[in-house]
């Protein structure tokens, strides 16, 4: 096992830098760039963009190509160019965000950062790409490991409870329940919870901002801990009613392949008791899929799941930082997210494989040469 996780943790390698160099490619390529934007800004807005490059004086502006500073005659400059755009404004403002040098050295270069863990600054909000994602994490792993763990407490008894019952009554009717679930977009269960839960028509029982309230400092840490997760009731309620469907059908279907097997027949034939057969013998051979699933959800719903639940719900999560960054041509924040989202999810699904030969040791990928 030992010689198959360092094979893996050394593909990590490869599979990381392939996923940054497609990015980056298609990202350079896309049209309205930083640089482009700034030019647009320069022409309809001078003294705002001259205001915000003099700031720059105050510290550096960070890029995949390294970090700059403008100083306040450079911004002088700049102001005077936007009346007409001469081509040296163009060139100083690339030599400010780092573009004044091919597109492989800037690539080259912005790897070596990060494979120390500098992801430089923001273009937009002058703050260090690390501080940004430090400040939106908590948010996004409260709505990621909570939607995830109910899903899974929720989904697995109830799947295994229609795989027991099919074709009965509560079988068909939970069926109708988890498909109605599953149609409805969560976004729209959030707007819904809002109307009738938060303020909206009806009740107004559940706060409608942030994760916590603006006294939490102030409370008990029993009543932090109430207050945190009345926050929560809403966002995370929206996420789950949606995530029911697959997994509980994931669960019920592994536990009827199982249960129809021989070894299940051979169980029963020497006397097991029902429940011996269906939580001795079946759960460990139904399970392997959906427990060992359980790290790629947690991605899955942390980094894709969240982001109009965030803006919903007014909470600002590494979805919404995401978004803005991609919207604004943030590079720092897009490559800097990307690296440290593409890391976590390899390293994951590291974990997924060795959970499967924690739940059935027979599982052996090393043997397999895998």
């Amino acid at each position: 096992m030992t010689a198959y996780i360092a094979r893996r943790l050394l593909l990590m390698i490869p599979t990381l830098l392939g996923i940054m160099l497609v990015n980056f490619v298609i990202v350079q390529s896309a049209p309205g760039g930083p640089i482009e934007r700034l030019i647009a800004e320069i022409k309809g807005y001078g003294v705002e963009a001259t205001a915000r490059l003099g700031g720059a004086n105050q510290g550096e502006l960070s890029t995949s190509g390294g970090a700059r500073s403008a100083t306040g005659d450079q911004a002088e400059y700049l102001y005077r160019g936007a009346r007409g755009i001469d081509p040296e404004l163009i060139k100083e403002i690339e030599k400010l965000y780092g573009f004044d040098k091919p597109a492989p050295e800037r690539f080259l270069q912005m790897m070596g950062n990060y494979l120390r863990f500098d992801f430089g600054n923001s273009f937009y909000q002058d703050r260090s790409v690390i501080d940004l994602i430090i400040d939106k994490m908590p948010v996004s792993v409260s709505l990621g490991l909570w939607t995830t763990v109910i899903i899974y407490v929720v989904s697995i008894p109830l799947g295994i409870a229609k795989a027991v019952r099919d074709g009965s009554r509560f079988d068909v009717w939970t069926s109708a329940v988890i498909i109605v679930g599953y149609a409805v977009p969560s976004f729209l269960f959030a707007v819904l919870l809002v109307v009738l839960f938060a303020g909206g028509t009806l009740f107004d029982w559940f706060p409608l901002r942030g994760l916590v309230s603006q006294n939490w400092a102030e409370l008990s840490w029993p009543a932090r801990i109430g207050d945190y997760l009345w926050h929560l009731v809403l966002p995370i309620t929206a996420l789950v009613v949606g995530g029911f469907a697959s997994l509980t059908m994931l669960t019920k279907n592994s536990f009827m392949e199982e249960i129809h097997k021989q070894y299940v027949v051979t169980a029963r034939a020497r006397g097991a008791s029902e429940r011996r057969v269906l939580y001795g013998h079946v759960f460990r051979n139904a399970m392997l899929i959906v427990v060992a699933g359980f790290p790629g959800a947690f991605v899955s719903i942390l980094f894709t799941s969240a982001l109009l639940i965030e803006v919903i719900f007014s909470l600002d999560g590494l979805g919404l930082l995401g978004f803005e960054s991609a919207l604004n041509r943030d590079y720092p924040v897009m490559f800097g997210t990307l690296y440290i989202f593409t890391l976590l999810g390899l390293a994951l699904n590291l974990l997924g494989d060795l959970m499967y030969t924690m739940i059935d040791p027979r599982i052996d990928f090393e043997g397999r040469g895998v």
